[in-house]
Parts: structure tokens; C-alpha cells; sequence
């Protein structure tokens, strides 16, 4: 049975939630993805479409259209488990959604099989533990970067790949399943040292780059710039550290080069500024997305505010992750306007 197709439910058809429920319902499984009334209307008319051609495993020069007939689109989840019981569920929201989710889980909470949560910070499983149990969790992280063009349709624009903590009786069963669909998955034992090791990458130029309306190539190109980047990842790695949690390389993504910048020599700086700005190409961060999206929304508390948290709770000093995360907090509640600091980082850096 342990090869048999797995049954799996999605909540949502956003980026990571199509690109790894689809990628396993092209590799076989069941999938039923529960989605807001209008896009599950929409999507049981058009299916999904993942252009995943970067991938050359997969021999595809155009985008996989699975169609509606293959999948089951629920517009509630009350609807979507008349469709179970399920081996296991794919949580990839954005963490600021975490708690209206929650809110429309809690009634079906018997009906509802283990969560695999994707999502950044560490913040999630916690929350969802207190509704499903923590036996019903397995933490994960996703390295891979998938561009979103409409619901149900993305663009796989960098591979790399997907963590999942070795601490439930499917977690191998999952990776296996998930690397026979090119998904490129690692298991590890620790979901502390892979939640907060993505954490790093999560943290390091994306608020800076919101704040000041600056590209994260512009952001490590100036020495100051650069400077308040580091101070700000040397917090979190002191946090980290006090709570012995151990930096970790994540599928296709060097965190410890990034940690071993944090305390680099001087010399190393336009070296280490040439790879970070130059990681996400011309693409903005999700911060800086995010905030300008108008929707009133960012994933800054579950990051720079969790370093903060984390900080007081093991007594140590924050006041870089502290700075970021009032000031892009405050501009996402529209307590200062997003220009206060636009193309001004002499203004910010004199709050340091």
C-alpha cells in the first residue's frame, strides 16, 4: 500500500499549492484542491497549467494542462472532504492567511488527515498544531521559486527544491512520492534547523528592498546598505544559536554561505554583494510585492518579527529585525506612507 497513489488535498491553487499538487497529480496521485467559490468555478472550466520546461527531467518545451476532469476543484472544504478521507493535506498559504483558514478548518478538524505546512516562518505549525494536533503536522519548506500568473497557473522559474522534516510515519513516504514527481526533496531530522535556516533566506534583502522601493542588487551594492543586511542575519544567527538551532543547507540553496557572510571579513563584501543581489535576477521580493499590491498584507511579522520574538524570549538584542519590522508593518497598515522611505536610506539607516 505504501506505493499505492496518495490521496491529497490542497488548500489553494496559488503557487506553491499548484505547483506541488500539480507536479504530483501529473505524477499520478489524487488531488483536491478547496478554493474560493470564483476560482474553483473558473478552474473546473480551465484545469490547471504549470509550465514547468525548465525542468528538462520532465521533456516538456510548453506548460502541462491538467485538465479539470483530472482534478476536483471544491469551493468549500466542507465539500472537498466529501472527497476523502485523504493520506494528507498540502498548507501553502501565506502566513498572514493562516488564521482565517484555521477559522474555516476548526469545525472539520476530525475529518482532516496530517498537514504538510510549506509555509515560510515559524509561526504556522504552531498555530495549526493548536486545531489538528501536533502529531498531525510535518513541517516543510520550499526552496524552488514558481512564478504565479493566474490561479491555477504558474511558471517554474528556478529549481531547486523541498524540505520535509523526518518527523511523522509519512514523511518518507511523501519524499518519495514527491521525488518521483521531479519535486527534488530532502528529508531532514531537524524541523527547527530547516524552518529557521529558510528563514535566512526569507529575511535577507526583502524588508530593506519594500521599505526603500530599492532592487536587492541596488540594496547590496552600497557598503551601508550591505552592512545593516548582515547586522540584521547576524541577529537572527544569534537567535538561532541561543536556541541551538543549527544552520542547514536546504535543496539547491547554500544557507551556510550565507551565514558565513553574516561574519565575513570586509574583503569579502563585493564578492558576497555580487551573489546576493544577483539571486533573484529583476525580480522584486515578496515584501516588496506584497506592499505594493495594495492588499493590506505582509509575511514581515512571521520573519523579521519572529527573529524579534524569538530575541526576547532568549533575552537576545533585535533592534536591526526590530526597525524593519515596525517600519514595513506600519507602512502595510498605512500608519506612514510607502514613500516615507522611498530612495531614502540615509533616513532609515540614522534609526539604526
Amino acid at each position: 500500500m505504501t506505493n499505492s497513489p496518495l490521496k491529497i488535498l490542497s488548500f489553494g491553487a496559488g503557487a506553491i499549492g499548484t505547483y506541488v499538487g500539480g507536479s504530483l497529480a501529473l505524477g499520478g496521485h489524487d488531488v483536491v484542491y478547496v478554493e474560493r467559490p470564483q476560482i474553483a468555478k473558473m478552474l473546473n472550466e480551465r484545469g490547471l497549467r504549470l509550465d514547468l520546461s525548465l525542468d528538462a527531467r520532465r521533456e516538456t518545451s510548453a506548460a502541462d494542462l491538467i485538465p479539470a476532469a483530472d482534478l476536483v476543484f471544491a469551493d468549500s472544504l466542507e465539500r472537498a472532504l466529501d472527497y476523502g478521507p485523504f493520506d494528507i493535506a498540502l498548507f501553502a498559504l501565506k502566513s498572514y492567511d493562516t488564521e482565517s483558514a484555521l477559522q474555516g478548518i476548526s469545525p472539520f478538524a476530525e475529518k482532516m488527515p496530517p498537514v504538510l505546512c510549506l509555509q515560510n516562518g515559524v509561526d504556522n505549525e504552531p498555530a495549526i498544531a493548536e486545531i489538528l494536533g501536533r502529531e498531525n503536522i510535518i513541517s516543510g519548506t520550499v526552496t524552488s521559486a514558481i512564478g504565479r500568473r493566474d490561479a491555477g497557473d504558474i511558471v517554474l522559474e528556478k529549481l531547486r527544491g523541498i524540505g520535509i522534516a523526518n518527523e511523522h510515519p509519512l514523511s518518507a513516504r511523501l519524499v518519495k512520492a514527491m521525488n518521483a514527481s521531479f519535486l527534488n526533496v530532502k528529508l531532514y531530522e531537524s524541523a527547527a534547523d530547516m524552518k529557521w535556516s529558510k528563514i535566512l533566506t526569507n529575511l535577507v534583502g526583502n524588508a530593506t528592498s519594500a521599505i526603500l522601493d530599492m532592487p536587492p542588487a541596488e540594496i547590496f551594492g552600497r557598503k551601508d546598505l550591505y552592512v545593516l543586511e548582515m547586522k540584521m542575519l547576524k541577529e537572527a544567527l544569534d537567535v538561532m544559536d541561543a536556541q541551538n538551532i543549527k544552520v542547514v543547507n536546504l535543496p539547491g540553496t547554500p544557507v551556510k554561505l550565507l551565514a558565513f557572510a553574516a561574519n565575513a571579513p570586509a574583503w569579502l563584501r563585493p564578492l558576497a554583494a555580487k551573489k546576493l543581489g544577483g539571486g533573484r535576477g529583476g525580480k522584486m521580493p515578496s515584501f516588496h510585492i506584497d506592499l505594493y499590491s495594495g492588499r493590506g498584507k505582509s509575511e514581515v511579522d512571521y520573519l523579521n518579527g519572529a527573529v524579534v520574538r524569538a530575541g526576547k524570549k532568549e533575552n537576545i538584542p533585535t533592534p536591526v529585525n526590530l526597525l524593519l519590522n515596525e517600519t514595513l508593518q506600519a507602512m502595510t497598515d498605512n500608519e506612514i506612507s510607502v514613500d516615507s522611505y522611498m530612495k531614502k536610506p540615509l533616513k532609515l539607516l540614522a534609526r539604526v
